[in-house]
């Protein structure tokens, strides 16, 4: 299958797209923060057998130009990639951030052929009643954590990468300043989303989506996790699983699948994700 490579520069802000090729309905795929389209390498060729499948650099990463994190602009970016590729209505399948934006871009196109979020599910921060089988004060406490270990991430990020480490991350990941090597995204854009209402809380628009979803949730913590943090996920992770099957109960055209896997199971699983996706895509085409 052949792969290409092009961008569309003839918008407000440059957009880098990888063409994976494939014969079907096509399937577009949304990296998360951090990530860029390479995220999809591997699960991409498992998906082309019967879809066109198209990934795209978000707006602030990889070869993608700069903008501010506005959700009805990077919807519009998702939509000129769908228009200059002739993709007509894509299934969208976002991981994480691009998960979040899978939601959003359910909510603009409600009879459009569905989205799949793969554990793009974030419950407020400041709720201690969104974190299952934990007591207030050990809720606050373990945040407390969570948001120093951010804070030490954020301001990581506004500083030059070290050459040892700048070699550690992939060329399209990074960008060279007068300054220095830099990861992208930037500091400014990474805070934009870390604190923005519905990167906080994503789970209640998940109730007006009225196109076909799945939600793929993890079951794990990612490896390495600091400190008490990874006391904190298996709660988060509890709460938001509880909070989405009770929007399910009347909602059939929602389904959640949990899988033995980490927030990284674009990389663990990719063929199970793969069979997800293309056994979601049928059902909801009446294609067996």
């Amino acid at each position: 299958m052949t792969v290409s490579d092009l961008v569309i520069d003839d918008r407000p802000v440059r957009l880098a797209v990888r063409d994976h090729g494939g014969d079907g309905a096509p399937v577009l795929l949304l990296h998360g923060l951090g990530g860029t389209l390479l995220h999809w390498d591997e699960l991409a060729p498992l998906l082309t057998g019967s879809h066109r499948v198209v990934a795209m650099d978000l707006r602030g990463h990889g070869l993608s130009g700069e903008g501010p994190w506005e959700w009805e602009a990077v919807l519009d970016d998702v939509r000129a990639v769908i228009d200059h590729l002739g993709l007509a209505e894509p299934l969208v399948v976002g991981h994480s951030l691009g998960g979040m934006v899978a939601v959003q871009w359910a909510l603009r196109h409600p009879d459009g052929p569905g989205i799949v979020n793969l554990d793009g599910l974030r419950s407020a921060e400041t709720e201690p009643r969104h974190y299952a089988g934990l007591g207030p004060g050990d809720v606050q406490a373990l945040l407390a954590e969570l948001n120093s270990v951010f804070d030490a991430q954020a301001a990581a990020m506004a500083q030059p990468l070290p050459e040892a480490h700048a070699a550690m991350y992939p060329q399209r990941a990074l960008l060279t300043t007068g300054e220095g090597v830099f990861v992208r995204p930037s500091a400014e854009l990474a805070g934009q989303v870390r604190h923005d209402p519905y990167f906080k809380d994503s789970v209640p628009p998940v109730a007006r989506i009225r196109c076909p979803a799945l939600f793929v949730l993890a079951t794990r913590n990612l490896p390495g996790l600091p400190g008490r943090v990874g006391e904190l996920m298996p709660a988060l992770r509890a709460g938001i699983r509880r909070d989405l099957l009770t929007l399910l109960t009347d909602r059939p055209h929602l389904r959640v699948l949990e899988l033995d896997a980490s927030h990284n199971m674009v990389a663990e699983r990719p063929g199970e994700i793969a069979r997800a996706v293309l056994g979601f895509r049928a059902e909801t085409t009446g294609r067996f």
